[in-house]
C-alpha cells in the first residue's frame, strides 16, 4: 500500500509526486472544500449558546466539488498505509487539514509544513511531521464565523439603503478608505502659487528658497516606496510665492544684483537595500513595475509556487507567497553571498544588512525568494508564460539585491545669494551602484557642476511659473494594499481578495491606474457610516485582526471571545442602526450610475442595475422610456448584446450542406450583426444539441479568405461548397457594406462614445 499526501492545489501534485516517487500517491482538496452551512438565524450556519459559552458549527460540502473529493479522498485513505496533511501552513491550511481530518474519519493524522517545494523541503517536513494545531484551527473558525456575522447581519441593511450588495469586516474599511479620499478630492480647493527660478551659464537652474533670513533646508532623504512609480525625476520647486506682483518683485532683485556661492556642500551618502518580497510589497511591486493587479500577482505567484516544467524536471520557483517576514533561511543567504562572490564580489557586503520585522508579523514563513539561486531568470525564459517569467525575476532580483553592498551616493547642495534673496539646488550622483544593479529604486541622476564658496555666477535668466495646488491622488491598486498594510487591516492571504471584491461588487472602478469609487460605493459607505460608524475605522478592524493572532496561539479561547464580543458590542449596535433609520431602511430612491454606453435607440447613456446573477456585476438599462431596453455583457463576444428570444423557432435558420464535426448533423446559417453590421455564421441545427458544453464551440464565420473558419475547428472541407447560392452569396456581401443598422450588440465602449 502507498503513503497518502493530501495538499490543496491539483498543481502540486506533479511537483511533490515527482519528489517523493511511486512509494506516495499525493492528493488534492481543491482548496476548502467546505463551508458553513446557511441554515438556522440569519443562514449564519452557527448557533452561540451563552449559556455554556459554545459554539455549534454546522458545516456541509461545498457545492459541486466538494462531495467529489470527499468520495474520491475516501477512497484513497481506505488504500493507503499512511495518511499526511500538508496543506499551507497558514490559518487557512490549518483549517483545510482539520477538515481533511474530520471529513475523511483520521486518527491523529500527522501534518506536515513546508515553506518550499524542494526535495530537501518536502521530505524534511514529512519527516518531522507533527500534530494539528489547534489554535491555529480555533482561528480559522473564529475568522470564519466572524466574517459570517458581520457580513450576514450588516448586508441586509446594505442592500435594503443604499443597494449595495454586502458589507464585511474588511472590505467595508477598504472601500471607506477609498470613499474618504473621494471626499477630499471634492473638497480640494486648489491655491495658486508661483514658483521662482534662476537659470545659470554655469549649466544647471535653481530655486527661490526665500529671504536671506530664512535658512533653507533641503530634504536629502531617500524614502523607497514598492507603490511609488519608479525611474523617475524629483520633483523641485522653489518656496511657493503667493502673488504674481510677489514674483516679478523676487525676479527683478535676482536681475539687479551678483549671484553669488553662499555655500557648497557635498557628501557621499549610503542606501541600504530593500527587504525582500513579502505578500504586500511582492503585490505593490508588480502592480507599479508589471500592472499586474493583486489578484494576477497572487496568481502568477501561485503558479510559481506550485511548480512548472523544466528540462531538470518539475520545479517550485519561488517560496510561499503569503508571507509578512521579511527573514531569510541562513542557507539561502550563504548561497547569495557564494554566487556574488563568483558573478559579482564588489557587490558582497562586509555586513550584510538585517531588516526589522513588522510589529504584527506572523513569521511563519520566511520571505518570497527564489527557490533555487542557481535557476536564473535568463536559464528559464523559454520555460515560463511573459508574465511568469516577469513575477519571476522581479522575485529573483529582489532577494538578491536584499544581500547586497549599500549604493554610494554623491549628494550635493549649492545656496546662493543675489540681494536679500536665496536661491538652492542639489544633485545626487550615483558611485557605486551596489544592490541597485538587481533592484534599481533610486531617481534619475541631477548633475551639479563643481563650485565653490564665494563663486560668483553668470545668470542666463530667472523666470517664474505659475502652478496650482493638486488635490490628493486617488489610491491605485498598489498603494491600497500599501494602506491596508500599514493600518492592519487584512492579511497577506487577503489583500489581493479584498481588492477584487470591491471591484466584483462594482462599488470602485478601476480608471485607468486608480481605483474610484462609484455612486453605489460612496452610497455604501455612507449608510455604513451613519449605522456601524466602528466597522469602518481601521484600529477596529485590526484589533479583530489582532484577537485572531492571540487565539492562534492559545491566549484567548474564541468561542468565548464571540459570543461575548457579540452580546456585550455587536448585538447592541445592530439595534442600535435599525432604530436609528427606522423608515430609512426602506429601499432607497437614489438614482443608478450612468455607464458610458449609449441607447442604440434614444441614445441616452444606459444605467448600470447591480446584480449578482451576471458578469461584471451589473447590466445595462434604458430609463428613458425605450419599452425597458436591456443589454448584458458577452464574456465571449466582448461586448454588451441586447439579449434575444430563446427557442427553436426565435431565429429562421437555413440549412446547409455541411455537417457538425461534433454530431454530424447540418450546420445552419444564423444572422447576426457586429459593429451595426449584418452577418451570418454557422451553427449546428439541432436546437437541443447546441445547448450542450460539447457544442459551445461550434461557431463557424465567413472569413476574408471567402471560406467558413472556426477558431477551434478550423476551415470546412473544401469538398463541400457552402449552400449560399448566388442570391445568398450577393446578400451577405451586401449586407457587409450596406448602411449600420440597429444592433442587438454594442461593444465596450459602445460605438456611439457618449460626450
Amino acid at each position: 500500500m502507498k503513503k497518502l499526501l493530501l495538499v490543496e492545489s491539483p498543481s502540486k501534485c506533479k511537483t511533490i509526486q515527482a519528489i517523493l516517487g511511486d512509494e506516495w500517491q499525493v492528493e488534492a482538496s481543491f482548496g476548502h472544500f467546505t463551508e458553513l452551512a446557511k441554515d438556522g438565524e440569519d443562514s449564519l450556519g452557527f448557533t452561540m449558546h451563552k449559556d455554556t459559552n459554545k459554539i455549534e458549527c454546522r458545516y456541509q460540502l461545498t457545492e459541486g466539488k466538494g462531495q467529489q473529493v470527499v468520495t474520491k479522498l475516501r477512497a484513497a485513505v481506505k488504500n493507503a498505509s499512511e495518511v499526511v496533511l500538508a496543506t499551507d501552513g497558514d490559518r487557512e491550511g490549518e483549517g483545510i487539514a482539520w477538515h481533511l481530518q474530520q471529513q475523511l474519519h483520521l486518527r491523529n493524522p500527522k501534518r506536515a509544513v513546508y515553506n518550499q517545494i524542494t526535495p530537501t523541503a518536502v521530505k524534511a517536513a514529512i519527516a518531522n511531521a507533527h500534530q494539528l494545531d489547534l489554535n491555529l484551527i480555533s482561528a480559522q473558525r473564529a475568522r470564519q464565523c466572524l466574517d459570517r456575522l458581520i457580513g450576514f447581519k450588516v448586508s441586509p441593511l446594505v442592500r435594503r439603503t443604499s443597494g449595495g450588495s454586502s458589507a464585511g469586516r474588511v472590505q467595508s474599511v477598504a472601500l471607506h478608505i477609498v470613499c474618504q479620499r473621494e471626499r477630499e478630492i471634492s473638497a480640494f480647493v486648489p491655491i495658486t502659487y508661483w514658483s521662482v527660478w534662476t537659470e545659470y551659464a554655469e549649466g544647471f537652474t535653481a530655486f527661490y528658497a526665500g529671504s536671506s533670513e530664512i535658512e533653507p533646508v533641503l530634504d536629502d532623504q531617500d524614502v523607497t516606496d514598492d507603490a511609488a512609480e519608479v525611474n523617475t525625476e524629483s520633483t523641485v520647486e522653489s518656496k511657493r510665492v503667493l502673488s504674481e506682483a510677489e514674483a516679478a518683485r523676487i525676479i527683478q532683485v535676482a536681475r539687479n544684483h551678483p549671484h553669488v556661492v553662499r555655500e557648497a556642500t557635498g557628501v557621499t551618502a549610503q542606501k541600504s537595500p530593500l527587504p525582500p518580497f513579502i505578500t504586500s510589497s511582492l503585490q505593490q511591486a508588480a502592480s507599479v513595475r508589471l500592472g499586474l493587479s493583486p489578484e494576477e500577482t497572487m496568481k502568477v505567484a501561485q503558479e510559481l509556487f506550485e511548480g512548472v516544467d523544466l528540462p531538470q524536471g518539475r520545479k517550485g520557483l519561488i517560496t510561499y507567497h503569503r508571507t509578512d517576514s521579511t527573514s531569510l533561511a541562513p542557507e539561502f543567504c550563504a548561497e547569495v553571498k557564494e554566487w556574488l562572490s563568483k558573478h559579482d564580489p564588489d557587490n558582497v557586503p562586509k555586513k550584510t544588512t538585517r531588516y526589522r520585522e513588522q510589529a504584527n508579523a506572523q513569521s511563519a514563513h520566511e520571505a518570497i525568494r527564489p527557490t533555487y539561486l542557481s535557476i536564473t531568470p535568463k536559464t528559464v525564459r523559454d520555460h515560463l508564460s511573459a508574465t511568469q517569467h516577469q513575477l519571476y525575476e522581479l522575485i529573483w532580483r529582489r532577494a538578491v539585491a536584499s544581500q547586497c553592498a549599500n549604493a554610494l551616493i554623491q549628494k550635493s547642495r549649492v545656496i546662493i545669494q543675489a540681494g536679500s534673496t536665496l536661491w538652492q539646488t542639489r544633485g545626487s550622483i550615483l558611485t557605486f551602484a551596489g544592490y541597485t544593479r538587481y533592484w534599481n529604486d533610486l531617481s534619475k541622476d541631477k548633475h551639479i557642476p563643481a563650485l565653490t564658496s564665494g563663486q560668483t555666477l553668470a545668470l542666463a535668466n530667472a523666470g517664474f511659473t505659475q502652478k496650482q495646488t493638486q488635490p490628493p491622488a486617488r489610491y491605485s491598486e498598489a498603494k491600497l494594499v500599501q494602506v491596508l498594510e500599514r493600518q492592519g487591516v487584512g492579511r497577506p492571504s487577503t489583500f489581493a481578495a479584498i481588492v477584487k471584491t470591491l471591484k466584483d461588487r462594482t462599488y470602485v472602478l478601476l480608471k485607468g491606474k486608480v481605483l474610484e469609487p462609484t455612486a453605489l460605493g460612496m452610497s455604501t459607505d455612507d449608510v455604513l457610516h451613519k449605522t456601524f460608524p466602528d466597522l469602518l475605522r481601521a484600529d477596529f478592524t485590526a484589533g479583530m485582526e489582532t484577537t485572531l493572532d492571540e487565539i492562534s496561539v492559545g491566549k484567548l479561547e474564541w468561542q468565548s471571545y464571540l459570543i461575548g464580543w457579540h452580546q456585550s458590542y455587536f448585538q447592541p449596535m445592530l439595534a442600535r442602526a435599525y432604530t436609528n433609520l427606522g423608515a430609512d431602511l426602506q429601499p432607497s430612491n437614489r438614482k443608478n450610475e450612468l455607464s458610458d454606453v449609449a441607447c442604440p435607440d434614444c441614445s441616452h447613456p444606459l444605467s448600470k442595475i447591480p446584480s449578482k446573477k451576471v458578469s461584471g456585476g451589473h447590466f445595462l438599462k434604458c430609463e428613458h422610456g425605450c419599452e425597458n431596453l436591456v443589454m448584458f455583457w458577452s464574456d465571449r463576444c466582448n461586448q454588451w448584446e441586447i439579449p434575444q428570444p430563446k427557442g427553436e423557432n426565435a431565429v429562421t435558420a437555413e440549412a446547409t450542406s455541411f455537417a457538425c464535426p461534433v454530431c454530424g448533423k447540418p450546420l445552419a446559417k444564423f444572422p447576426y450583426t457586429k459593429d451595426g453590421v449584418d452577418k451570418v455564421m454557422l451553427k449546428c441545427a439541432d436546437v437541443q444539441a447546441r445547448q450542450r458544453k460539447d457544442h459551445a464551440d461550434v461557431v463557424f464565420f465567413w472569413s476574408s479568405q471567402e471560406r467558413w473558419w472556426s477558431k477551434k475547428f478550423g476551415d470546412l472541407d473544401e469538398a463541400a461548397k457552402p449552400n449560399l447560392g448566388k442570391a445568398s452569396k450577393g446578400k451577405e456581401k451586401k449586407a457587409a457594406q450596406g448602411k449600420p443598422k440597429r444592433s442587438s450588440k454594442v461593444a465596450k465602449p459602445s460605438p456611439k462614445k457618449l460626450p
